[in-house]
């Protein structure tokens, strides 16, 4: 099969005002970047707020592996699939970070037949929109900096300014920095700071949840940036300064339309990592999706213990979504190697092997049983690959029959929508017959303590929680500030269900690990870091950045 980069070039598609009419847009309601990309403007979209709302799906998966799961994939080609047998669909999905582009992962756009398009141009600047939230970032990392080295009036503590930098690349050398140097007049007052991923930054996760450009300036003038030397928060909007942030933002919130290769519509629009953020697309662009069609397929990144968890208890809690099904994407490979097959090279896992498959079905059954905790119906999507034997294919779908879970097939990689049309006559039976009671899993005014030990103890699998390094003393400020009262998005691993990396399926009996506890007031979250989480990844020893380029001929290589 061709390269996903071949097949999206060889593509002949619609432009984007054909795309829009779908919807009910016209050219005049759109900011073209292009002749197949185009903002919405807020004030277009509030014409539709009196329309009814279609049914939301939710696509996540199980725990990640280097099998790989496919779940861009999947969302994308279930859109497709819905489209192929008649239901009026759109997706809504996360804009892809060019650190994980240029890293291991690769692009966000989907692969093979199941694509959103121009994949090139959305896998890389897009409209900007990343490189809007780098500036704002770093422009109010600029005002602390310039705060404290003149006069200090706020009374700052250099060595609690919880605000650094920001950039959209993978960069090791840059967690830890110290900055300042040089004496105040040329560096300002020297303290350790460092840098995180844009997708990390808060206002990757505030673009995410604003609903208007008056909920982005309240968002972003609660952000949390240092203490004082009394140990009282100082926020955003003791600099004055959020004025600019929100000009260099107006854009940014916008949402972003594009299609799948298949000609159905799709919102590409915010980025927050589920690892260490919300991880879902935005709310704007759910929520308004939501008005123009019947189905909205959305995505939340990583397995259920991240991407699902946060979507359920922070995006739905805070917009009133109730999704109507969530589809969990396995494969048989990565359902292998949770049962200890091909641990150490993936490429190695062919053949059939049953007795690593259903040892692996341990973390399959607990993704489905956390999706089951919010109420939620749930479809397993088994992603195929060319070494699936049908062997194999035949024991996922036993064990799916035996938990009472529908289980469907998907081939969207080769085939785009006629790949999935089992898939998505599977979620359009489950929409139409079983009923979603939707609930998020624990009440917000509960202690810190207490939503930590509950996500712990029933989404991950934790005996209990252990807290190390300055977390006690993180939650103390955080709850004398009286900003205890917000849901949790915990940080960790998206390599295993606990927070160590190298444990696979399903464990129990383990203690989860909090070593530090972030305040992100905008956002309206709790983040404690479990683990060795990192807030800006390293490149691998063999970057996908060395297989990318451009030909003199206007071909683009190596991107996926």
């Amino acid at each position: 099969m061709k390269a996903d980069i071949d097949i999206a070039q060889e593509a002949s598609m619609e432009p984007v005002e054909a795309i829009a009419a779908k919807v009910g847009l016209t050219r005049d309601d759109l900011e073209l970047h292009g002749r197949y990309m185009a903002k919405v403007p807020l004030e277009v979209l509030r014409r539709l707020d009196g329309r009814p709302d279609g049914k939301l799906v939710l696509v996540t998966a199980i725990t990640a592996t280097k099998a790989g799961e496919g779940k861009t994939v999947t969302s994308i080609g279930l859109m497709e699939a819905l489209g192929h047998i008649g239901v009026k669909v759109m997706g809504a999905l996360r804009e892809p970070s060019m650190g994980p582009v240029f890293g291991i992962k690769g692009g966000a756009t989907g692969g093979g037949r199941a694509q959103v398009y121009p994949m090139w141009d959305i896998d890389l600047h897009f409209t900007g929109d990343i490189h809007a939230v780098t500036s704002a970032h770093n422009l109010l990392s600029a005002m602390v900096e310039n705060h404290i080295a003149h006069r200090n009036e706020l009374g700052i503590d250099p060595t609690r300014v919880v605000w650094k930098k920001a950039m959209d690349m993978n960069c090791r050398e840059l967690r830890e920095i110290v900055v300042g140097l040089g004496g105040r007049k040329v560096g300002g007052v020297p303290h350790e700071s460092g840098f995180l991923i844009t997708a990390a930054s808060e206002i990757s996760a505030i673009l995410a949840l604003a609903t208007s450009i008056e909920d982005l300036r309240k968002r972003l003038e609660r952000i949390v940036v240092a203490y004082d030397m009394s140990g009282e928060p100082v926020r955003a909007g003791q600099l004055d300064c959020v004025g600019s942030m929100v000009m260099l933002l107006k854009d940014a919130i916008k949402p972003n339309l594009v299609q799948t290769l298949e000609g159905q519509p799709v919102f590409v629009h915010g980025f927050p990592f589920a690892n260490i953020a919300h991880g879902t697309n935005s709310l704007l662009a759910t929520k308004y999706a939501l008005k123009m069609s019947d189905v909205v397929v959305t995505e939340g990144g990583f397995a259920t213990d991240l991407g699902a968890e946060k979507f359920f208890d922070i995006v739905c809690r805070q917009a009133g979504l109730t999704p109507g099904c969530a589809v969990i994407v396995a494969s048989v490979r990565a359902l292998q190697m949770h049962g200890g097959a091909c641990l150490q090279d993936a490429v190695e896992c062919e053949g059939p092997d049953i007795a690593s498959l259903q040892k692996g079905f341990a973390n399959l059954d607990k993704h489905i049983e956390n999706v089951r905790k919010y109420g939620v119906p749930a479809v397993v999507a088994l992603n195929r690959f060319t070494t699936d034997t049908e062997e194999e294919i035949e024991a996922v779908r036993q064990h799916c029959a035996g938990l009472n879970v529908p289980c469907a097939l998907s081939d969207v990689y080769a085939r785009g929508g006629k790949g999935g049309q089992e898939l998505a006559e599977a979620v359009m039976r489950v929409l139409r017959t079983e009923r979603s009671d939707f609930r998020p899993l624990y009440d917000i005014d509960l202690s810190i303590h207490e939503k930590i030990r509950i996500i712990a103890t029933e989404i991950y699998g934790a005996a209990g929680v252990r807290y190390v390094g300055t977390a006690e003393r993180d939650i103390r400020a955080i709850e004398l500030a009286g900003n205890d009262r917000l849901p949790v998005c915990m940080a960790k691993t998206q390599l295993s269900i606990t927070d160590d990396p190298r444990l696979k399926g399903a464990p129990t009996g383990w203690t989860l690990t909090v070593k530090e506890v972030l305040l992100s007031a905008g956002a309206g979250f709790i983040i404690p870091l479990c683990g060795d989480i990192m807030l800006i990844p390293g490149l691998p020893s063999e970057p996908s950045a060395q297989r990318i380029d451009y030909s003199d001929d206007g071909r683009y290589i190596g991107l996926s």
